[in-house]
């Protein structure tokens, strides 16, 4: 049965927006008037989770998280959904200093929906990461895969695997034993959903099924510690691929990035 896409809308903004949970050692979660904002580490995320604003209150609520994150010393995002309010605010967000990435499709799926094995080609292996070798095994994938230093996501995963072990769980696919591909699993405690963030495929490896299988490992992990959905922050590139596995789109969000 096809999940009502409004109300499930609704759930994610509850659960992982307004009613969000701290991502890992180090970070905290602060309602500050019609804002919900994440602090933490600088090698963490830090930025603006959900909002409720109106055409009054929106410049002044961006200005004060202007000032929160300065005084805290570090850059931020303000994630902002196309079912925020104001409507005009990402033009309120670019006229304060911030600068939009790519946007992204919101999609969800069932985690027992999408579970079933896809098999891997001849001499690849999945491998759950558990320690300091396979996490720099997961950065190098990224740097190889998208380009850039992903070294802060590789200290962000090693703070949840030694101090929230139970909320996060990452894989790598291995080519006769050399990295090829990685995801990792977001699981925020007291929430229906589990994120599936990463996903990257080496060049030589694209095309392969490797996307496909991790997304599959992944739910399944997902289910095993009781989630029911699954919800992806998608790429463009990534958004057809989930759209066939049977994934819907439940709202789109583009990250707005304020340097200091």
């Amino acid at each position: 049965m096809d999940p009502d896409l409004t109300a499930l809308r609704t759930l994610h903004d509850q659960q992982l927006r307004r009613g969000a949970r701290p991502a890992g050692p180090g970070a905290r979660v602060e309602r500050n008037g019609p804002v919900v904002r994440q602090t933490g580490p600088a090698h963490g995320w830090n930025g603006v989770l959900w909002s409720a604003l109106s055409a009054e209150d929106a410049d002044a609520a961006v200005a004060a998280q202007i000032r929160h994150f300065r005084a805290a010393g570090h850059g931020f995002e303000w994630k902002l959904y196309a079912h925020d309010t104001p409507a005009d605010l990402g033009d309120r967000l670019l006229a304060a200093g911030f600068v939009p990435d790519e946007p992204e499709t919101v999609m969800v799926a069932e985690a027992s929906a999408v579970s079933a094995p896809v098999p891997l080609p001849e001499g690849v292996e999945l491998r759950e990461v558990t320690d300091e070798e396979g996490v720099r095994m997961v950065v190098e994938v990224h740097d190889r895969a998208f380009g850039g230093d992903s070294s802060h996501l590789g200290r962000r995963l090693l703070d949840q695997l030694a101090g929230a072990p139970g909320t996060v769980a990452a894989v790598l696919a291995l080519a006769h034993g050399e990295p090829v591909s990685a995801a990792r699993l977001e699981l925020p405690p007291g929430s229906d959903f589990a994120g599936l963030y990463g996903g990257g495929t080496v060049v030589p490896w694209r095309g392969k099924g490797l996307y496909r299988a991790l997304v599959a490992h992944r739910a399944r992990v997902a289910a095993a510690h009781g989630r029911r959905w699954v919800q992806v922050d998608a790429a463009d590139t990534s958004r057809p691929i989930l759209a066939r596995l049977g994934f819907a789109e439940l709202t789109r969000t583009t990250p707005y990035a304020y340097e200091i």
